[in-house]
Protein backbone atom coordinates (compact mmCIF):
# COMPACT_ATOMS: atom_id res chain seq x y z
CA UNK A 1 0.00 0.00 0.00
CA UNK A 2 2.79 2.23 1.04
CA UNK A 3 4.72 1.89 -2.16
CA UNK A 4 1.87 2.43 -4.48
CA UNK A 5 1.25 5.92 -2.61
CA UNK A 6 4.83 7.04 -3.15
CA UNK A 7 4.81 5.80 -6.79
CA UNK A 8 1.22 7.99 -7.42
CA UNK A 9 1.99 10.97 -4.92
CA UNK A 10 5.72 11.08 -4.37
CA UNK A 11 7.59 10.06 -1.55
CA UNK A 12 7.57 13.34 -0.05
CA UNK A 13 3.51 14.00 0.28
CA UNK A 14 3.45 10.29 1.74
CA UNK A 15 4.36 9.21 5.92
CA UNK A 16 3.66 5.94 6.88
CA UNK A 17 3.84 4.53 10.30
CA UNK A 18 4.90 1.09 12.51
CA UNK A 19 6.07 0.57 16.21
CA UNK A 20 9.14 -1.01 14.30
CA UNK A 21 12.66 0.94 14.17
CA UNK A 22 13.16 0.84 10.89
CA UNK A 23 10.63 -1.14 8.41
CA UNK A 24 12.26 0.37 5.20
CA UNK A 25 9.62 2.22 3.95
CA UNK A 26 9.94 4.25 0.76
CA UNK A 27 9.17 7.24 2.48
CA UNK A 28 8.61 9.83 5.42
CA UNK A 29 8.34 7.16 8.81
CA UNK A 30 7.53 7.93 11.92
CA UNK A 31 7.98 5.00 14.95
CA UNK A 32 4.69 5.12 16.28
CA UNK A 33 1.79 3.19 18.23
CA UNK A 34 -1.59 3.57 17.06
CA UNK A 35 -3.01 3.72 20.82
CA UNK A 36 -0.80 6.50 21.97
CA UNK A 37 -3.59 9.40 21.04
CA UNK A 38 -0.89 12.19 21.69
CA UNK A 39 1.79 10.66 19.46
CA UNK A 40 -0.54 9.90 16.30
CA UNK A 41 -1.84 13.59 17.14
CA UNK A 42 1.46 14.64 16.87
CA UNK A 43 2.58 13.06 13.67
CA UNK A 44 -1.04 13.79 12.10
CA UNK A 45 -0.55 17.68 12.61
CA UNK A 46 3.52 17.57 12.21
CA UNK A 47 2.65 16.24 8.25
CA UNK A 48 -0.52 18.00 7.99
CA UNK A 49 -2.25 15.09 6.74
CA UNK A 50 -5.41 15.12 4.23
CA UNK A 51 -5.24 11.47 3.24
CA UNK A 52 -5.47 8.96 6.77
CA UNK A 53 -5.00 5.67 6.19
CA UNK A 54 -5.68 3.79 9.74
CA UNK A 55 -4.46 0.08 8.54
CA UNK A 56 -3.02 -1.38 12.17
CA UNK A 57 -5.08 -4.45 12.85
CA UNK A 58 -4.38 -7.80 14.81
CA UNK A 59 -5.95 -10.61 12.37
CA UNK A 60 -8.27 -12.81 12.89
CA UNK A 61 -6.24 -16.10 13.59
CA UNK A 62 -3.65 -14.37 15.79
CA UNK A 63 -6.65 -12.52 17.43
CA UNK A 64 -8.19 -15.58 18.85
CA UNK A 65 -5.13 -16.28 20.70
CA UNK A 66 -5.19 -12.85 22.28
CA UNK A 67 -8.98 -11.78 22.17
CA UNK A 68 -8.24 -8.88 24.92
CA UNK A 69 -5.37 -7.35 23.18
CA UNK A 70 -7.15 -7.66 19.73
CA UNK A 71 -10.17 -5.78 20.92
CA UNK A 72 -7.79 -3.17 22.56
CA UNK A 73 -5.65 -2.49 19.25
CA UNK A 74 -8.49 -2.96 16.41
CA UNK A 75 -11.58 -1.09 18.59
CA UNK A 76 -9.10 1.69 20.43
CA UNK A 77 -6.86 2.59 17.84
CA UNK A 78 -9.89 3.33 15.06
CA UNK A 79 -11.95 5.52 17.50
CA UNK A 80 -8.04 7.00 17.62
CA UNK A 81 -8.15 7.78 14.42
CA UNK A 82 -12.04 9.05 14.28
CA UNK A 83 -11.72 11.10 17.28
CA UNK A 84 -8.88 13.06 15.60
CA UNK A 85 -9.96 12.75 11.91
CA UNK A 86 -12.75 15.03 13.45
CA UNK A 87 -10.39 17.27 15.70
CA UNK A 88 -8.08 17.85 13.30
CA UNK A 89 -10.38 18.51 10.34
CA UNK A 90 -9.21 15.76 8.40
CA UNK A 91 -10.24 15.61 4.61
CA UNK A 92 -10.79 11.57 4.38
CA UNK A 93 -10.24 9.01 6.77
CA UNK A 94 -9.63 5.20 5.39
CA UNK A 95 -10.72 2.30 7.69
CA UNK A 96 -10.08 -1.55 6.71
CA UNK A 97 -13.00 -4.06 7.55
CA UNK A 98 -13.43 -7.42 6.23
CA UNK A 99 -15.13 -10.62 5.32
CA UNK A 100 -14.88 -12.03 8.93
CA UNK A 101 -17.46 -9.55 9.86
CA UNK A 102 -20.09 -12.05 8.69
CA UNK A 103 -20.84 -15.42 10.47
CA UNK A 104 -24.33 -16.88 11.17
CA UNK A 105 -27.29 -16.09 9.34
CA UNK A 106 -25.69 -14.95 5.69
CA UNK A 107 -26.28 -16.50 2.23
CA UNK A 108 -22.72 -18.51 1.72
CA UNK A 109 -22.93 -18.01 -1.85
CA UNK A 110 -22.95 -14.55 -2.89
CA UNK A 111 -23.26 -12.87 0.44
CA UNK A 112 -25.30 -9.50 0.06
CA UNK A 113 -23.77 -5.84 1.11
CA UNK A 114 -26.47 -5.73 3.70
CA UNK A 115 -26.50 -8.95 4.96
CA UNK A 116 -26.57 -9.45 8.35
CA UNK A 117 -23.30 -9.21 10.63
CA UNK A 118 -23.10 -11.64 13.44
CA UNK A 119 -19.45 -12.67 13.46
CA UNK A 120 -17.65 -15.51 15.71
CA UNK A 121 -14.10 -14.30 15.96
CA UNK A 122 -13.09 -11.24 17.81
CA UNK A 123 -11.36 -9.80 14.88
CA UNK A 124 -14.96 -10.26 13.21
CA UNK A 125 -16.43 -8.61 16.21
CA UNK A 126 -14.28 -5.74 16.23
CA UNK A 127 -14.83 -5.25 12.66
CA UNK A 128 -18.12 -5.41 12.60
CA UNK A 129 -18.40 -2.82 15.59
CA UNK A 130 -15.90 -0.72 13.57
CA UNK A 131 -18.07 -0.34 10.73
CA UNK A 132 -20.98 0.93 12.51
CA UNK A 133 -18.29 3.62 14.59
CA UNK A 134 -17.48 4.90 11.05
CA UNK A 135 -21.19 5.28 9.76
CA UNK A 136 -21.95 6.84 13.30
CA UNK A 137 -19.03 9.39 12.59
CA UNK A 138 -19.99 10.40 9.25
CA UNK A 139 -23.41 10.85 10.47
CA UNK A 140 -23.05 12.51 13.60
CA UNK A 141 -20.02 14.52 12.43
CA UNK A 142 -19.88 14.62 8.70
CA UNK A 143 -16.84 13.22 8.55
CA UNK A 144 -15.54 11.54 5.09
CA UNK A 145 -14.66 7.70 6.49
CA UNK A 146 -14.44 5.35 3.80
CA UNK A 147 -14.27 1.21 4.28
CA UNK A 148 -13.83 -1.61 2.33
CA UNK A 149 -14.74 -5.45 3.46
CA UNK A 150 -11.52 -7.37 2.41
CA UNK A 151 -11.86 -10.75 1.24
CA UNK A 152 -7.88 -12.54 1.82
CA UNK A 153 -5.31 -10.45 0.14
CA UNK A 154 -3.10 -12.44 -1.64
CA UNK A 155 0.67 -11.37 -2.40
CA UNK A 156 4.30 -12.02 -2.67
CA UNK A 157 6.23 -9.06 -0.87
CA UNK A 158 4.72 -9.78 2.69
CA UNK A 159 5.01 -12.91 4.33
CA UNK A 160 1.83 -14.23 6.30
CA UNK A 161 0.63 -12.44 9.30
CA UNK A 162 -1.44 -14.44 11.22
CA UNK A 163 -4.95 -14.37 9.09
CA UNK A 164 -7.17 -17.51 8.52
CA UNK A 165 -6.45 -16.65 4.59
CA UNK A 166 -3.18 -16.61 5.16
CA UNK A 167 -2.67 -20.22 3.78
CA UNK A 168 -3.18 -18.94 0.09
CA UNK A 169 0.11 -17.12 0.33
CA UNK A 170 2.00 -19.71 2.43
CA UNK A 171 1.13 -22.79 -0.01
CA UNK A 172 3.19 -20.80 -2.99
CA UNK A 173 6.02 -20.44 -0.67
CA UNK A 174 6.34 -23.69 0.33
CA UNK A 175 5.49 -24.61 -3.15
CA UNK A 176 8.38 -23.01 -4.63
CA UNK A 177 10.91 -24.21 -1.50
CA UNK A 178 9.46 -27.96 -1.11
CA UNK A 179 7.09 -28.80 -3.32
CA UNK A 180 5.04 -30.03 -0.80
CA UNK A 181 2.35 -27.80 2.39
CA UNK A 182 0.32 -29.08 5.09
CA UNK A 183 -2.54 -26.88 4.80
CA UNK A 184 -4.64 -25.85 8.08
CA UNK A 185 -7.74 -26.09 6.16
CA UNK A 186 -9.85 -28.27 4.27
CA UNK A 187 -9.43 -28.97 0.13
CA UNK A 188 -12.95 -27.78 -0.36
CA UNK A 189 -13.18 -24.67 2.41
CA UNK A 190 -14.14 -22.39 -0.45
CA UNK A 191 -13.15 -18.43 0.35
CA UNK A 192 -13.06 -15.30 -1.36
CA UNK A 193 -9.56 -13.94 -1.95
CA UNK A 194 -8.31 -10.78 -4.13
CA UNK A 195 -4.26 -10.19 -5.60
CA UNK A 196 -3.04 -7.96 -3.25
CA UNK A 197 -2.70 -5.46 -6.37
CA UNK A 198 -5.94 -5.22 -7.03
CA UNK A 199 -6.55 -4.67 -3.40
CA UNK A 200 -4.57 -1.82 -3.69
CA UNK A 201 -5.98 -0.26 -6.53
CA UNK A 202 -9.26 -0.88 -5.15
CA UNK A 203 -8.25 1.24 -1.90
CA UNK A 204 -6.55 3.87 -3.88
CA UNK A 205 -9.53 4.47 -6.16
CA UNK A 206 -12.05 4.37 -3.03
CA UNK A 207 -10.33 6.94 -1.43
CA UNK A 208 -9.96 8.71 -5.04
CA UNK A 209 -13.55 8.89 -5.69
CA UNK A 210 -15.85 11.93 -5.35
CA UNK A 211 -17.75 12.08 -2.37
CA UNK A 212 -20.96 12.08 -3.41
CA UNK A 213 -20.39 8.41 -5.30
CA UNK A 214 -19.89 7.22 -1.81
CA UNK A 215 -22.79 5.83 -0.79
CA UNK A 216 -22.29 3.07 1.95
CA UNK A 217 -20.57 4.21 4.95
CA UNK A 218 -20.00 1.14 6.79
CA UNK A 219 -18.22 -0.75 4.11
CA UNK A 220 -18.46 -1.92 0.84
CA UNK A 221 -18.23 -5.36 0.05
CA UNK A 222 -15.31 -6.28 -2.38
CA UNK A 223 -14.85 -9.37 -4.27
CA UNK A 224 -11.73 -10.44 -5.96
CA UNK A 225 -11.91 -14.86 -6.80
CA UNK A 226 -13.24 -17.63 -4.62
CA UNK A 227 -11.27 -20.51 -4.47
CA UNK A 228 -10.53 -23.59 -2.56
CA UNK A 229 -6.90 -25.12 -1.45
CA UNK A 230 -7.63 -27.93 -3.99
CA UNK A 231 -8.39 -25.70 -6.65
CA UNK A 232 -5.24 -23.07 -6.12
CA UNK A 233 -3.10 -26.45 -5.69
CA UNK A 234 -4.40 -27.77 -9.17
CA UNK A 235 -3.03 -24.36 -10.56
CA UNK A 236 0.48 -23.91 -8.68
CA UNK A 237 0.64 -27.93 -10.47
CA UNK A 238 0.54 -26.43 -13.93
CA UNK A 239 3.89 -24.79 -12.74
CA UNK A 240 5.25 -27.58 -10.30
CA UNK A 241 3.42 -31.05 -11.70
CA UNK A 242 5.19 -32.72 -8.97
CA UNK A 243 3.69 -30.46 -5.87
CA UNK A 244 1.61 -31.96 -3.16
CA UNK A 245 -0.33 -30.78 -0.42
CA UNK A 246 -1.21 -32.69 3.04
CA UNK A 247 -4.70 -31.38 4.57
CA UNK A 248 -4.62 -31.14 8.23
CA UNK A 249 -7.32 -28.85 9.58
CA UNK A 250 -7.08 -27.02 13.15
CA UNK A 251 -8.94 -24.44 14.63
CA UNK A 252 -8.43 -22.34 11.67
CA UNK A 253 -11.24 -24.17 9.25
CA UNK A 254 -13.87 -23.35 12.29
CA UNK A 255 -12.81 -19.34 11.03
CA UNK A 256 -13.38 -20.11 7.94
CA UNK A 257 -16.12 -22.43 8.02
CA UNK A 258 -18.22 -18.81 9.54
CA UNK A 259 -16.96 -17.21 6.59
CA UNK A 260 -18.84 -16.74 2.62
CA UNK A 261 -17.68 -18.28 0.21
CA UNK A 262 -18.24 -15.40 -2.22
CA UNK A 263 -19.59 -11.79 -1.88
CA UNK A 264 -21.41 -9.83 -3.94
CA UNK A 265 -19.52 -6.71 -4.21
CA UNK A 266 -22.25 -4.57 -6.88
CA UNK A 267 -22.15 -1.78 -5.11
CA UNK A 268 -18.59 -1.19 -4.97
CA UNK A 269 -18.94 -1.55 -9.11
CA UNK A 270 -21.88 0.63 -9.17
CA UNK A 271 -20.85 3.35 -6.71
CA UNK A 272 -17.48 3.94 -8.12
CA UNK A 273 -16.66 1.40 -10.70
CA UNK A 274 -14.61 -1.06 -8.62
CA UNK A 275 -13.29 -4.20 -11.27
CA UNK A 276 -10.76 -6.65 -10.77
CA UNK A 277 -8.07 -7.24 -12.97
CA UNK A 278 -6.71 -10.62 -12.07
CA UNK A 279 -8.61 -14.71 -12.12
CA UNK A 280 -6.90 -17.86 -10.25
CA UNK A 281 -4.67 -18.45 -13.07
CA UNK A 282 -3.26 -15.10 -13.59
CA UNK A 283 -2.92 -14.50 -9.98
CA UNK A 284 -1.62 -17.71 -9.44
CA UNK A 285 1.34 -17.32 -12.22
CA UNK A 286 2.07 -14.00 -10.54
CA UNK A 287 2.89 -15.47 -7.15
CA UNK A 288 4.35 -18.61 -8.46
CA UNK A 289 6.71 -16.61 -10.32
CA UNK A 290 7.84 -13.65 -8.28
CA UNK A 291 8.05 -15.96 -5.21
CA UNK A 292 10.48 -18.45 -7.33
CA UNK A 293 12.64 -15.47 -8.43
CA UNK A 294 12.86 -13.40 -4.77
CA UNK A 295 13.87 -17.34 -3.55
CA UNK A 296 16.21 -18.01 -6.45
CA UNK A 297 17.94 -13.95 -5.73
CA UNK A 298 18.43 -14.60 -1.64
Amino acid sequence: MTQALVDKYGRERVVATDISDDPGFPCQYEKLDVLDRDAVKRALQKHNVGHFYQLAAILSATGEKNPALAWEVNMKGLLIALELSVELEIDRLFFPSSIAVFGEGVDKNHTLQDSVLIPNSVYGISKAAGENWCKYYHGKYGLDVRSLRYPGVIGHETLPGGGTTDYAVDIFYEAVKNGHYQCFLKADARLPMIYMDDAIRATVELMEADSDKIKVRTSYNLQGISFSPEEIAREIQKHRPDFTVEYAPDYRQDIADSWPGSIDDSAAQKDWGWKREFDLAKLTREMYVSIQNKLNHQ
